[in-house]
Protein backbone atom coordinates (compact mmCIF):
# COMPACT_ATOMS: atom_id res chain seq x y z
CA UNK A 1 0.00 0.00 0.00
CA UNK A 2 1.31 3.27 -0.77
CA UNK A 3 -0.98 5.34 1.21
CA UNK A 4 0.22 6.55 4.53
CA UNK A 5 -2.00 7.87 7.63
CA UNK A 6 -1.43 11.99 8.15
CA UNK A 7 -1.87 11.76 12.16
CA UNK A 8 0.57 14.84 13.85
CA UNK A 9 2.23 13.90 17.13
CA UNK A 10 0.32 14.00 20.12
CA UNK A 11 -2.76 14.86 18.53
CA UNK A 12 -6.20 12.33 19.88
CA UNK A 13 -7.04 8.93 17.94
CA UNK A 14 -9.78 9.98 15.08
CA UNK A 15 -12.76 7.44 15.15
CA UNK A 16 -13.75 5.92 12.25
CA UNK A 17 -11.57 8.55 9.86
CA UNK A 18 -7.98 9.80 8.87
CA UNK A 19 -6.70 13.64 9.26
CA UNK A 20 -5.32 13.25 6.40
CA UNK A 21 -3.25 10.41 3.70
CA UNK A 22 -0.54 10.71 1.17
CA UNK A 23 -0.66 8.77 -1.49
CA UNK A 24 0.71 8.37 -5.14
CA UNK A 25 -0.55 6.46 -7.68
CA UNK A 26 -3.84 6.69 -10.43
CA UNK A 27 -6.26 8.97 -9.44
CA UNK A 28 -10.11 8.08 -8.76
CA UNK A 29 -12.34 10.26 -8.67
CA UNK A 30 -16.46 9.41 -8.06
CA UNK A 31 -19.60 11.51 -8.86
CA UNK A 32 -21.71 12.10 -5.86
CA UNK A 33 -23.21 8.65 -5.07
CA UNK A 34 -26.67 8.39 -3.27
CA UNK A 35 -29.14 5.75 -2.15
CA UNK A 36 -30.48 4.16 -4.73
CA UNK A 37 -29.46 1.09 -6.86
CA UNK A 38 -28.01 0.38 -10.40
CA UNK A 39 -31.30 1.48 -11.89
CA UNK A 40 -31.40 4.23 -10.17
CA UNK A 41 -34.32 3.32 -8.15
CA UNK A 42 -34.85 3.91 -4.05
CA UNK A 43 -35.22 0.76 -2.05
CA UNK A 44 -35.44 2.64 0.98
CA UNK A 45 -35.86 5.86 2.93
CA UNK A 46 -33.98 4.94 5.48
CA UNK A 47 -31.19 6.86 6.55
CA UNK A 48 -28.59 4.01 6.80
CA UNK A 49 -30.04 1.90 4.19
CA UNK A 50 -29.11 4.58 1.60
CA UNK A 51 -25.98 4.92 3.10
CA UNK A 52 -25.03 1.67 2.47
CA UNK A 53 -26.49 1.72 -1.15
CA UNK A 54 -24.10 5.34 -1.45
CA UNK A 55 -21.36 3.07 -0.51
CA UNK A 56 -22.10 -0.03 -2.35
CA UNK A 57 -22.37 2.28 -4.91
CA UNK A 58 -18.97 3.80 -4.69
CA UNK A 59 -17.04 0.26 -4.59
CA UNK A 60 -18.68 -0.69 -7.84
CA UNK A 61 -17.54 2.66 -9.59
CA UNK A 62 -13.80 1.90 -7.97
CA UNK A 63 -13.92 -1.82 -9.28
CA UNK A 64 -14.31 -0.32 -12.85
CA UNK A 65 -11.11 1.15 -12.53
CA UNK A 66 -9.47 -1.72 -10.34
CA UNK A 67 -9.78 -0.30 -7.41
CA UNK A 68 -11.17 -1.36 -4.10
CA UNK A 69 -11.97 0.42 -0.82
CA UNK A 70 -8.46 0.09 0.48
CA UNK A 71 -7.76 2.23 -2.34
CA UNK A 72 -10.11 5.25 -1.30
CA UNK A 73 -8.44 8.34 0.16
CA UNK A 74 -11.14 10.80 0.94
CA UNK A 75 -14.96 10.90 1.43
CA UNK A 76 -16.62 13.46 1.51
CA UNK A 77 -20.11 13.27 2.83
CA UNK A 78 -23.20 15.85 2.14
CA UNK A 79 -26.30 15.11 4.36
CA UNK A 80 -29.92 16.41 4.68
CA UNK A 81 -30.09 16.38 8.52
CA UNK A 82 -26.82 16.19 10.67
CA UNK A 83 -29.37 15.23 13.66
CA UNK A 84 -30.16 11.83 11.42
CA UNK A 85 -26.58 11.27 10.83
CA UNK A 86 -25.70 11.68 14.61
CA UNK A 87 -28.61 9.36 15.39
CA UNK A 88 -27.34 6.19 13.71
CA UNK A 89 -23.54 6.37 14.27
CA UNK A 90 -23.67 2.90 15.75
CA UNK A 91 -25.62 1.57 12.56
CA UNK A 92 -23.86 3.71 10.18
CA UNK A 93 -20.93 2.31 11.68
CA UNK A 94 -21.68 -1.21 10.93
CA UNK A 95 -22.93 -0.60 7.74
CA UNK A 96 -19.47 1.03 7.05
CA UNK A 97 -17.46 -1.68 7.72
CA UNK A 98 -19.40 -4.26 5.87
CA UNK A 99 -18.92 -2.57 2.78
CA UNK A 100 -15.76 -0.75 3.08
CA UNK A 101 -14.15 -2.26 6.11
CA UNK A 102 -11.75 -1.14 8.25
CA UNK A 103 -10.15 1.49 6.20
CA UNK A 104 -10.56 5.04 7.27
CA UNK A 105 -9.77 7.66 4.33
CA UNK A 106 -10.19 11.19 5.46
CA UNK A 107 -13.25 12.20 5.38
CA UNK A 108 -15.14 15.51 5.32
CA UNK A 109 -19.35 15.92 6.45
CA UNK A 110 -22.25 18.74 5.79
CA UNK A 111 -25.82 19.19 6.39
CA UNK A 112 -26.99 20.56 3.13
CA UNK A 113 -30.27 22.20 2.60
CA UNK A 114 -31.55 19.59 -0.12
CA UNK A 115 -30.06 17.12 -2.59
CA UNK A 116 -31.25 17.30 -6.34
CA UNK A 117 -33.07 14.26 -5.70
CA UNK A 118 -35.98 14.59 -3.42
CA UNK A 119 -35.52 11.06 -1.60
CA UNK A 120 -31.99 11.28 -1.11
CA UNK A 121 -31.14 11.58 2.42
CA UNK A 122 -27.14 11.34 1.75
CA UNK A 123 -24.65 12.21 -1.06
CA UNK A 124 -21.20 10.71 -1.06
CA UNK A 125 -18.01 11.65 -3.12
CA UNK A 126 -14.94 9.49 -3.17
CA UNK A 127 -11.11 9.70 -4.04
CA UNK A 128 -9.29 6.75 -4.55
CA UNK A 129 -5.56 6.01 -5.37
CA UNK A 130 -4.46 2.95 -6.98
CA UNK A 131 -0.93 2.30 -6.75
Amino acid sequence: MTHEVLHPKGWKATPGYSNGIAATGRMVFTGGMIGWNADQEFETDDFVGQVEAALRGIIAVLAEAGAGPEHLVRLTWYVTSKAEYLDNLKDLGRVYKAVIGKHYPAMALMQVVALVEDRAKVEIEATAVIP
